[in-house]
């Protein structure tokens, strides 16, 4: 890892530095050698025994999966990786589709050594772009599912087991989930070395509208995928705008009240996708497609064109990277989001508070107000469980809803529209406290709590 990784971090920080300026290269820079130093990640095979039950246990379960393979030009040795990890998979219950697009015979030739029906080659006349070609393989689809998987990638042998065995749950509990989603890691060009794995949140709707966050390993309802196809004119970032599309179409017409968790999208906590790194490919080399982070920003305006929601949207320093700018505010373009908060800074520009876990915790404790965090996610705009009422803006409805609580009339700081804490609350006050079971009562009436971390508060 380590030559294929510093080659890396040079070439993405000297790129940062020609974007951003020295202050922020340098930050970029220190966060990077302090994370690189905790970052001790592995990817631990599946055991073969385990791999074994697994493919007893579903042997009866109905669900079909269609894997789409949009080819070209594909080195030898990565497509008979690709074709040998799809075909080792634990649950046997699906069909891979490869469109080639190549000018070559090259993928065909490797194609023409494996005998298993499963495998459909469709050779294609003419290269027509990324969203085309999947289109093409999309066209041929019959399974339940529908998957995606890059040309030079890798699948772990469990990824299909996990997918099947959490549709199988939800059914259960009478869900038809339409979307879901893994945690991945990127592997160098030989699969010797598995690095920067992206243990990623359950779905988030106001993080998904900061960043692909979702990426690899995508799975959706095949009937569904092929209503929505990909779109040309977000080649690059063809797989963000099918899941922006998809999202707006679970939310519904009409932007009311609904909790993000209540849509049928499951995310599976491990590792089911490997991401190889090479010289042209865009986790190696951000820079080596930059048109996709500028096909990714058009797909987010058009969401938010789809949602009558007025704004810009922005890059951020990090490539991939997004801010939404609501005009004049969120709260005003969403009636879905009751509260957004902030972040509480200390006298050492650190993260002291602002966004709390499920149980309290702070997230991004501790981190320098110019670092962006893992995966530069305490930069982005997201859902969050609760926020600190010490930072934060909130809807007429939340209002009421602290006036019930502190049994005072809500009051906002004329200078920022923030709430008046100072004058609203005693200086006993357990602020952390409050704050989670104002944001409690907030989730229980369906609104959502948005944090925003270009809100700031020093406290002393």
């Amino acid at each position: 890892m380590g030559k294929v990784l510093k080659v890396s971090n040079v070439r993405k920080t000297i790129n940062y530095l020609k974007k951003n300026g020295l202050k922020n290269a340098y930050y970029a820079a220190r966060e990077r050698i302090e994370q690189s130093k905790t970052d001790h990640y592995s990817y631990v095979p599946v055991p073969e025994d385990v791999l074994e039950k697994q493919r007893k246990e579903l042997k009866d379960f109905d669900c079909k999966f269609s894997i789409l393979v949009p080819a070209y030009e594909t080195k030898e040795e990565y497509l008979h990786r690709l074709l040998q990890s799809v075909l080792g998979q634990s649950y046997e219950k699906f069909e891979l589709i490869i469109a080639d697009a190549s000018s070559s015979d090259c993928v065909e030739k490797v194609i023409r050594t494996y005998e298993d029906n499963r495998i459909k080659y469709k050779r294609l006349k003419n290269n027509g772009g990324i969203s085309a070609n999947t289109n093409q393989a999309l066209m041929y689809a019959t399974g339940d599912y529908a998957a995606l998987l890059d040309h030079d990638d890798v699948l772990t042998p469990d990824a299909l087991y996990e997918m099947a065995s959490c549709i199988k749950k939800a059914r259960e509990e009478n869900i038809e989930l339409q979307m879901l989603y893994s945690d991945e890691d990127k592997c160098n060009g030989d699969e010797t070395t598995y690095y920067e794995v992206n243990r990623k949140p359950k779905f988030n709707l106001d993080l998904i509208l900061s960043n692909n966050y979702i990426c690899h390993l995508l799975v959706m309802k095949r009937q569904l995928m092929q209503e929505l196809q990909f779109r040309t004119i977000c080649d690059g970032a063809q797989d963000y705008d099918l899941v922006l599309r998809a999202v707006s179409y679970m939310l519904g017409k009409e932007m009311h009240p609904v909790k993000a968790s209540k849509l049928p999208i499951a995310h599976i906590p491990k590792v089911l996708y490997h991401w190889r790194c090479h010289e042209a490919s865009t986790a190696e080399n951000p820079e080596s497609k930059r048109y996709a982070y500028d096909a990714g920003k058009r797909a987010l305006e058009d969401f938010m064109r789809s949602r009558q929601w007025k704004g810009k949207v922005s890059h951020l320093k990090h490539l991939g990277f997004y801010r939404i700018e609501y005009a004049p505010d969120l709260l005003t373009n969403r009636s879905d989001v009751a509260v957004v908060g902030g972040k509480l800074i200390d006298r050492k520009n650190k993260i002291t508070g602002g966004i709390y876990g499920a149980s309290g915790d702070v997230l991004y404790a501790g981190l320098h107000k110019e670092y962006s965090g893992y995966l530069h996610r305490a930069v982005l705009c997201q859902e969050a469980e609760a926020i600190d009422i010490r930072c934060m803006k909130a809807s007429d409805k939340a209002g009421e809803v602290m006036e019930e609580i502190l049994g005072l009339p809500y009051l906002e700081n004329k200078r920022d529209g923030r709430f008046n804490w100072q004058d609203c609350l005693k200086e006993d006050t357990d602020y952390k406290e409050l704050s989670l079971r104002f944001c409690a009562k907030i989730r229980e009436r369906g609104m959502r709590i948005i944090w925003d971390p270009e809100m700031i508060q020093k406290i002393d």
